[in-house]
């Protein structure tokens, strides 16, 4: 059993560890932090997590840093996440408030949280196949051609330009948007997408032709974007951290690169009492991960969570900060898409 005081033991060396990547001994805690008890007694404080392998000797006769277990105890134990001080929030309101749609909007995110931070941040995009039909506009371009628009109440928009087979008049055209509108407005996109193969549904017979052009691309709209992907930025804040792994930093490379491994594991982490979920080192090994810790926070629209919004580096990494960054922009964000 960690005692009170082992915990406040642990939480100085990793913070002194973080900021300065040394090895941390009990003469630098007693000298840096006011415990009121000798450096002895502080050994021994050290020696209860040693064996409950919270902390480790890289070298001998040295200090001691952090265990991934180390990590998870001291994430486990914060009382509280540091705020972000007024100049960070303003950066998020000023960064983000200019972002005019979706993918401008996550770009941004990414950008902003690797700036804050100095790790890689990652977004999820929502999948269009658990969002809802916000809108559909039909723009007549010529008499023979139509901007096909679909908004989802989650604020993506999917364009289609589409070739007529005779010329339709803009009144005929309103009344077609209008009875897309009717039909599809609300529902979530599997629910939409069968009934777009009924032309009857739309519009009279001697429309059929055209409606069916107009529903082949609404459904190539709606399957656009249903596979998950992630927009990154800030990879070359790994590259600069690379004396914090052990091996080469490739393997990590690629992972983020390939997408996959770290779509599956935002789906499995499960968020704290903070609304941050953490995943550190050894926890993402089967991910190849092993010597990263990932944080993320959902974002939201209309109540209802999208996607996971988050960052990666190495175990070697302000906790704290990091967390407050995450849940800040995630919150910002979820603004944004929500009075969109």
């Amino acid at each position: 059993m960690v005692s009170d005081r082992s915990l406040e033991v642990l939480r100085v060396i990793v913070q002194d560890y973080v900021a300065s990547r040394e090895p941390v001994g009990s003469k630098s805690i007693v000298e840096r932090h006011a415990f009121g008890v000798s450096a002895a007694t502080i050994r021994n404080d050290m020696a209860l997590l040693e064996e409950e392998e919270l902390i480790a000797a890289p070298h001998t006769s040295s200090g001691r840093i952090p265990t991934d277990k180390g990590y998870r105890v001291f994430v486990d134990h914060l009382a509280d996440i540091r705020p972000l001080t007024t100049a960070q929030r303003h950066a998020i309101e000023t960064f983000l408030g200019r972002s005019a749609d979706l993918d401008e909007v996550l770009a941004r995110s990414v950008r902003l949280l690797a700036q804050l931070t100095h790790q890689v941040a990652l977004v999820q995009y929502p999948s269009l196949s658990g969002a809802r039909v916000r809108h559909i506009e039909l723009v007549p371009l010529t008499e023979r051609r139509v901007l096909s628009v679909l908004i989802t109440d989650s604020g993506h928009i999917e364009q289609r330009v589409v070739d007529l087979p005779h010329p339709v008049d803009e009144q005929v055209l309103a009344d077609l948007r209008a009875r897309y509108n009717s039909v599809l407005g609300g529902l979530s996109m599997s629910e939409a997408t069968p009934l777009l193969t009924d032309a009857s549904a739309f519009g009279p017979e001697p429309l059929h032709d055209v409606i069916a052009l107009l529903s082949a691309a609404l459904v190539q709209q709606v399957a656009a974007n249903r596979q998950e992907k992630l927009v990154m930025a800030g990879a070359a804040n790994l590259v600069r951290r690379e004396e914090d792994f052990t091996g080469s930093i490739y393997p990590v490379l690629e992972a983020i690169e390939e997408q996959v491994a770290l779509l599956r594991l935002f789906g499995e982490m499960a968020s704290d009492q903070h609304g941050v979920a953490v995943s550190i080192g050894r926890e993402n090994a089967s991910f190849g991960l092993g010597e990263t810790s990932v944080l993320a926070s959902g974002y939201t629209a209309s109540g209802q969570e999208l996607a996971r919004l988050g960052l990666l580096g190495p175990t070697r990494m302000d906790y704290s900060n990091n967390m407050a960054a995450v849940r800040a922009v995630a919150r910002y964000l979820s603004r944004l898409l929500g009075e969109n």
